[in-house]
């Protein structure tokens, strides 16, 4: 691994655990064994490294839903990939919300890119949605968004286990939608 992802990862398990804003460079870099300078060089600012972790962590949640998706089941399995997540990362809620959060009156460029993400999987549980059903029905991919987001923040304050109810919800609403279009 070279420098540059190594302190990403450094970086993500400190944000992680302590937040963004709150987290001085220090900190952040201790548990590498990287200077300050390396750091601005890979990133230009803290707020680069931020993005950069990010971006990493969107990447690799997005090619984790693509390795564990099954054409039999695209919107259950959603929420097992959900599942394998929060146990592999811990329940804390959703790193890119509480990136947006701290940073909402700091950094309209980390808004942004949380904004821009967001829609990205948005737009994945659309392509899910239409794969099921045949047509586009953007009502049910919002509440099937809303579900998932609702199972990450509710499993940092209860069980993993609030992700099957939600994955149940998810698969009653396209029964439903199926009959009513069906």
């Amino acid at each position: 691994m070279n420098k540059r992802n190594e302190i990403i990862v450094g970086a993500a398990r400190i944000f992680e655990a302590e937040g963004f804003r709150g987290v001085g460079v220090d900190r952040v870099i201790a548990p590498v064994g990287v200077s300050t300078r390396t750091l601005y060089k890979h990133f230009g600012t803290r707020d680069g490294l931020v993005i950069a972790v990010l971006e990493a962590r969107h990447r690799a949640f997005m090619a984790r839903l693509e390795e564990e998706t099954t054409n039999a089941d695209p919107i259950g399995s959603l929420f097992d990939t959900l599942q394998c997540w929060l146990e592999q990362h811990g329940a804390r809620g959703c790193m890119l919300l509480r990136a947006r959060s701290e940073y909402s009156e700091a950094s309209p460029e980390i808004v942004a890119l949380v904004s821009q993400q967001k829609g990205e999987f948005r737009d994945e549980i659309a392509k899910r949605v239409q794969r099921v059903l045949g047509y586009d029905d953007a009502h049910l991919s919002a509440q099937i968004w809303i579900l998932f987001e609702g199972a990450t923040a509710a499993a940092s304050v209860a069980s993993h286990a609030l992700t099957n109810d939600a994955r149940d919800a998810a698969l009653l609403l396209v029964d439903i939608a199926r009959a009513r279009n069906g």
